[in-house]
C-alpha cells in the first residue's frame, strides 16, 4: 500500500521539522509526499495598486523554495520507495489543502503547530487552528517545533467512551501497524463510574483492537483533562497523542482557548487529530 502524505509548508523551521518527522515515520513504507504552498499576497494597505512586475518575482521565489525543499527531502530520505512532488497554488491554505486531498487521494496531512510568525505564547498558530477545525476529509498530524523523531512504540488515545468509534479507529490502527506500537487508551475518570453506554463502548473498543497491542488506563482525581493527559504522556513516555475530533471534544476546547497558561496543556509530541465520521441521518 502506497501512502499519500500532504505536507503544507510556509518554509518555516517548524514546517521542515514536520516534514522530517513524516519522512522518518514512514521510513520503511512506500510513500508519495506532496509539499504544498498556498501563495497569498498580503497587502499592507499602503498600496492601492499592485503591478505584476512586483507580484511575479514573489511568486517565483516561492516556487524556487518549493523546488529546493523537494531536493532537501530527497536527500533526507533513505527509502527508494519515497517519491516527492510539489504543489504551488494561489489562494487560501484551506482551499489548497482540500483541493490536494481530493485530487491526490491524501491519506494524511502533516504540518507544524506554528508558522514562521507564530507567537510563543500561543499553543497553536492561527493557520493550524483553522485547519484543525475545517479539515474533515482525512487525519491531520501536528508536529511541534524541533520535535526529535522517536519510534512511536507508545500511542496515547484519550476517550470518554461516550461514543462508539468504528471507522475513526482505522487511522490509529494503521499508525500502530507501522511500528508495532501499543495503543494506550486513557479515560480521565475511574473504572467504576461508567454508564451502561460507556461500558458497551468499552467492550466494543476491546473487540476492535484485539489484533493490536493495547492497554486501558484510568486517571481519576484530576481537576482537568489537560493535566491528566499531560501527566499520562510523561509517565508512560508516550510518543504520539491521538484524539478524535468530535463535537464539544477536548480538541475544540484547545482551539477555542489556545493560550498555554490558561489551558495548562502543551503537547511536546506529535498530535494526530482524526476527523469524526458523520453518521447518516
Amino acid at each position: 500500500m502506497r501512502h499519500q502524505i500532504l505536507i503544507p509548508t510556509d518554509f518555516s523551521d517548524n514546517a521542515w521539522s514536520a516534514a522530517l518527522y513524516a519522512i522518518k515515520l514512514y521510513a520503511d513504507e512506500p510513500c508519495t509526499f506532496y509539499f504544498s504552498h498556498a501563495w497569498t499576497f498580503l497587502n499592507s494597505g499602503s498600496r492601492t495598486h499592485i503591478s505584476p512586475s512586483y507580484i511575479e518575482p514573489l511568486k517565483e521565489k516561492s516556487k524556487l523554495q518549493l523546488a529546493e525543499l523537494k531536493k532537501q527531502a530527497q536527500m533526507a530520505s533513505t527509502n527508494d520507495g519515497h517519491e516527492f512532488e510539489i504543489i504551488f497554488s494561489l489562494g487560501s491554505l484551506m482551499e489548497s489543502i482540500e483541493f490536494a486531498i481530493k485530487k491526490h487521494k491524501i491519506d494524511l496531512v502533516v504540518m507544524g503547530t506554528k508558522g514562521a510568525t507564530g507567537a510563543k505564547k500561543f499553543l497553536l498558530g492561527s493557520n493550524t487552528v483553522t485547519v484543525i477545525k475545517k479539515v474533515r476529509l482525512c487525519p491531520l498530524m501536528l508536529v511541534p517545533n524541533n520535535c526529535e523523531f522517536a519510534v512511536p512504540d507508545q500511542i496515547a488515545f484519550p476517550t470518554d467512551f461516550n461514543r462508539f468509534y468504528g471507522e475513526e479507529l482505522r487511522p490509529i490502527k494503521q499508525l500502530a501497524g507501522l511500528h508495532d506500537s501499543t495503543i494506550n487508551i486513557l479515560h480521565v475518570n475511574g473504572k467504576t463510574n461508567l454508564s451502561d453506554t460507556q461500558n458497551a463502548n468499552l467492550g466494543m473498543l476491546k473487540d476492535y483492537l484485539e489484533d493490536y497491542k493495547h492497554s486501558f488506563n484510568w486517571m481519576p482525581n484530576y481537576d482537568t483533562k489537560a493535566h491528566a493527559i499531560t501527566d499520562f504522556i510523561e509517565t508512560n513516555k508516550s510518543n504520539i497523542l491521538t484524539m478524535i475530533n468530535y463535537e464539544h471534544s477536548f480538541i475544540e476546547n484547545v482551539t477555542k482557548e489556545p493560550i498555554i497558561k490558561k489551558m495548562g496543556f502543551q503537547s511536546k509530541i506529535p498530535f494526530l487529530v482524526i476527523p469524526r465520521v458523520e453518521k447518516p441521518l
